[in-house]
């Protein structure tokens, strides 16, 4: 389901917003298949909440190519729920406060915890 999205994506257009990346992250689904949850990361986006409304208006045509993709493999096109994925985002952020704690410690401190 990823893969079949990530192309999906890439054919009309939405892996590349506003100058930045669309990327999806992962697709969970319900185990009775009927509910998918696609978490998208956006790399370099300057409106986050502009683009998911891009990729929501968009999400007639994005089940449409799903359906004609997945319709032998299954019998009910899942709901699709599509969530900013900020990991990346909170990743990032943690990385440049050690970095700055790293850099803020008094040179004899180095070595110590």
């Amino acid at each position: 389901m990823l893969e079949e999205l990530s192309d999906i994506f890439r054919r009309l257009g939405l892996s590349m917003i506003e100058g930045g990346l669309v990327s999806l992250t992962a697709v969970k689904l319900t185990p009775d298949l009927l509910e998918a949850r696609v978490y998208l990361s956006l790399f370099q986006v300057k409106d986050a909440a502009a683009a998911m409304k891009i990729i929501e208006d968009r999400s007639w045509e994005i089940k449409r190519e799903l359906a004609a993709r997945v319709k032998h493999q299954l019998r009910r096109i899942p709901v699709i729920q599509y969530i900013h994925d900020d990991t990346l985002e909170h990743a990032d952020k943690m990385e440049a406060l050690f970095r700055k704690i790293h850099e803020d410690r008094p040179p004899g401190e180095e070595g110590e915890a």
